[in-house]
């Protein structure tokens, strides 16, 4: 896993081991921050469940202005750590190590993008995005990125939130589904 573009380019991350974490795949990420390159500066950007920091970390080496990452396991959180030190991004990155609906819970500023991988097969996706709307973190403009290898069963979940789906790409297993706000 590598840093794709941005100041630190090229620069390889550490991961964890074992499989509690899956990392977002680099032509997932790559592909990802395509769509979204010209959001990326100067935003504000939400990374829950970071796992190695890998997303949260391109932002940040493309340009956002502070990335906020969430991370719940104490060894992701070593790892994610090892990663901000390599890239000297520590600046830049506020991490939290707590559960996201506590991480959640304490956020003051609103978002311009949020990017949730939670653990396949958890509704964690819809609590996390019902406690942000909720708590109103989210600008007009903000969009939320979800990675998930259920989608249909999640895109069911969101209806029912105040989110459209604006776009969907699929990567092998893993789905992209894009939501703003309604209009």
């Amino acid at each position: 896993m590598r840093v794709i573009s941005g100041k630190n380019k090229g620069t390889k991350l550490y991961t964890l081991e074992g499989l509690n974490t899956r990392p977002t795949l680099d032509r997932v990420k790559e592909s990802l921050f395509n769509i979204i390159n010209f959001d990326i500066p100067d935003c504000t950007f939400l990374d829950l469940f970071a796992g190695s920091g890998s997303i949260g970390i391109e932002a940040a080496s493309r340009g956002a202005k502070k990335v906020i990452m969430c991370e719940k396991a104490k060894d992701a959180v070593n790892i994610i750590n090892k990663n901000l030190e390599k890239t000297k991004l520590t600046e830049q990155v506020k991490l939290y190590n707590k559960d996201f609906e506590d991480c959640i819970n304490m956020l003051e500023e609103k978002v311009d993008i949020v990017y949730l991988d939670p653990p396949y097969k958890t509704d964690y996706a819809y609590k996390a995005a019902k406690l942000i709307l909720e708590r109103g973190l989210l600008k007009d403009s903000s969009i939320i990125i979800l990675e998930t290898d259920i989608e249909q069963i999640v895109e069911k979940q969101l209806e029912k939130l105040a989110l459209e789906e604006y776009s969907k790409k699929k990567y092998g297993r893993a789905h992209l589904l894009f939501y703003k706000l309604k209009s």
